[in-house]
């Protein structure tokens, strides 16, 4: 759990950023809900109803299924359909008589005359039968017609088979090719030209031929049957197939094709409305009264933010198309993160916000309010502290079989049943489990440190400490104090004890830029006394910046470093400024030399790793570990500290730090096996 600090003053343009986030929160949720008649959720061929049961209102015609319908008009177009073409009666004659002039001008004397009466009665043949375009004739093919009905002018129409009409090129290979060929010779005929008399005289009149074809389909009834008024049409796990799925799909049919009032659409428009900015109202007012401090840090609103608004979105995506796989949208991934990356109770009343926000899309709100409920409490219960893969393991199978065991609960009390939820509800668990891998993505994202981290980051076979281990083994026995010290006080207080004491692990690893500068490394000549005060308290002082270089070379996470920076907040360097002070009696001593950068603690986490560390170094100066000496060093360490104002940014109580001192003391008179001193026997007379 990470905490904030309180000092925060929200300003106006604070309180309008929200407002704006919040309508902007309403409008996308409202434009993306599913806006459906009402009465029937989506539904598909072959899958299981999982809605309440529907009965017929009234007596209504039962539609036929498309596909029947359509094999039924082309049954009929094959048999009855024929298309329209119109005939030119004029085409004939003016191209005969463009034949016989240019034949009387261009040919006397190289074609004989009795070709030219030939040509005439061959060209008038052609043209009586009819000549289409190609196009026309290729696409009267390919919809294999076998006959159409020529109008010629006034006339009725007539049906001519399709097979006998010419196209220019087989009408040109007709005149070429007479049966008398000995007296009407192919070279002679080519002379003539033919193909420019032959052009198309018949066309496809495309309006009276679509008002045959919409006769044809009108002609053929939209009906199967008739339900009667009360009949079941379809039952919670009945498959939708057959005549129920044709059932279904009428009154689907029915209801789009009631057109609803303006009135009517803005009512329920402004219902949706009203609901949404109700909840989201209500999440919002629950930050204001309970967690002041997330509100006023943009990482956790907007982790809460996207989870909020991600599940209804992907709530009304499957419900308008798959709804049957309602139950497999892992729902407890929300109070999983929340919980890891806040807290328990910010964890179930934003699930609560985003399922309510789901449910008004789904067509039985009730099992899915009841289910989600239970599912999330379960979540929220059995992952408490995440520090293994196995636990999420654990979590994963209870809120899988809970949630098998509610929706149970639920079709026992209406003693409807169908299997296919348990198998959504089964890749639910599983999606739940490979969530594990959205911990570092969202760690990366909002900039949190998840207890899976810290659980690694505490592990002594990471490289960074294994470093410190053997290069500054007395600063590593030294961390290993601190964070023992430290995550005894964060239990006692109800801190984050993973966090600090994984920080107490990092907070001096910027010794490792020269470890024998510190005391706890050296084993031989002090350097420092071959240095003057303030250059020994410079080298001391930097090694925050030193630690804080390391860290980010090392992809530490911000919080840590957070750590490393005001584990000595701007106190000073005492034993140097001290000893500059008493070397130099009439000197006006600049602190700026001999303190550290800060910033100071602004957690309770920070506050109890400052105080901690200070202790466990200090205690190693005494000369005898009874009680009272340690009680005394503890005390005079940390009322020192509070005297120099280095808590006063943290939310800490002098409540806390009364225990504080109590913890620490306890744990060293253990950790230097301290025993109350008994009075002497008395000395028998």
């Amino acid at each position: 759990m990470i905490r904030y600090n309180h000092h925060y003053t929200s300003t106006t343009r604070d309180y309008i950023y929200r407002i704006l986030a919040l309508l902007g929160a309403v409008v996308l949720l409202v434009v993306l809900l599913p806006h459906k008649g009402d009465v029937l959720p989506e539904f598909r061929q072959g899958q299981t109803w999982y809605s309440h049961a529907v009965y017929a209102d009234e007596d209504f015609h039962i539609l036929k299924p498309d596909d029947v319908r359509q094999a039924e008009i082309d049954s009929l177009m094959a048999s009855d359909y024929r298309p329209y073409f119109d005939a030119d009666p004029h085409i004939v004659d003016a191209q005969v008589s463009a034949f016989v002039t240019d034949f009387n001008t261009r040919l006397p004397g190289s074609v004989p005359a009795y070709y030219r009466q030939h040509i005439v009665d061959r060209l008038r043949e052609i043209y009586t039968i009819g000549v289409v375009s190609m196009e026309a004739f290729d696409r009267l093919e390919k919809e294999k017609m076998s006959h159409i009905l020529i109008v010629w002018g006034s006339q009725e129409a007539s049906e001519t088979n399709v097979s006998r009409l010419h196209t220019p090129k087989s009408a040109y290979e007709y005149l070429l090719h007479d049966e008398d060929s000995a007296r009407y010779h192919l070279n002679v005929l080519r002379r003539c030209n033919l193909d420019h008399y032959i052009t198309p005289n018949v066309t496809y009149n495309q309006s009276r031929s679509e008002s045959r074809r919409l006769d044809i389909e009108n002609s053929v009834s939209l009906y199967r049957g008739k339900a009667i008024k009360g009949q079941k049409i379809v039952d919670f796990g009945d498959v939708v197939r057959g005549e129920t799925y044709d059932m279904l799909r009428t009154l689907s049919e029915r209801e789009r094709s009631v057109e609803r009032t303006l009135s009517e659409r803005w009512m329920q428009r402004g219902g949706q409305t009203l609901y949404v900015a109700l909840i989201l109202v209500s999440l919002l007012l629950y930050f204001v009264q309970f967690r002041l401090d997330y509100l006023q840090s943009w990482r956790p609103m907007a982790l809460v933010a996207l989870l909020t608004l991600a599940f209804p979105i992907i709530t009304y995506v499957v419900v308008s198309q798959h709804p049957e796989a309602l139950y497999a949208i892992p729902y407890c991934i929300l109070p999983f993160f929340v919980r890891v990356f806040l807290d328990s109770r910010t964890a179930f009343i934003t699930h609560m916000s985003s399922i309510l926000l789901s449910a008004i899309a789904v067509t039985v709100p009730f099992d899915f309010v009841f289910l989600q409920t239970v599912a999330g409490l379960m979540a929220i219960y059995s992952m408490k502290q995440l520090s293994e893969r196995r636990e999420l393991f654990r979590a994963s199978l209870w809120v899988t079989l809970l949630s098998a065991l509610c929706y149970t609960a639920c079709w026992m009390m209406r003693q409807e049943f169908a299997y296919e939820p348990y198998i959504y509800i089964l890749i639910n668990g599983a999606l739940l489990l490979i969530s594990y891998l959205l911990l570092v993505p969202f760690e990366r994202l909002f900039g949190f440190t998840s207890t899976v981290t810290l659980a690694e980051l505490s592990n002594t076979n990471n490289p960074l400490l294994r470093r410190l281990s053997a290069d500054a083994s007395g600063t590593f026995q030294h961390s290993m104090q601190v964070a023992n010290l430290a995550g005894e006080v964060a239990n006692r207080l109800g801190a984050d004890s993973q966090l600090v004491r994984t920080a107490a692990f990092y907070h001096d690893i910027g010794k490792l830029n020269d470890p024998n500068m510190f005391t706890e490394n050296q084993h031989g000549p002090n350097p420092h006394d071959r240095l003057s005060r303030i250059e020994s308290a410079n080298i001391i002082r930097m090694h925050v910046a030193n630690g804080l270089r390391i860290a980010e070379a090392n992809k530490l996470p911000e919080v840590i470093r957070a750590f490393i920076s005001a584990h000595h907040g701007t106190s000073l360097a005492k034993y140097f400024y001290l000893a500059y002070c008493k070397e130099n009696p009439d000197i006006t001593v600049d602190e700026s030399l001999f303190r550290y950068p800060g910033p100071n603690p602004c957690t309770l986490e920070q506050a109890i790793l400052m105080m901690s560390d200070s202790v466990e170094a200090a205690s190693h100066s005494l000369n005898e570990y009874t009680e009272t000496n340690i009680r005394t060093l503890v005390n005079s360490i940390i009322d020192s500290q509070v005297a120099d104002h280095l808590f006063d940014e943290c939310p800490i109580t002098f409540e806390d730090i009364r225990t504080t001192k109590d913890v620490l003391a306890e744990k060293l008179m253990a950790i230097y096996h301290t025993r109350v001193a008994y009075p002497d026997t008395p000395k028998q007379a």
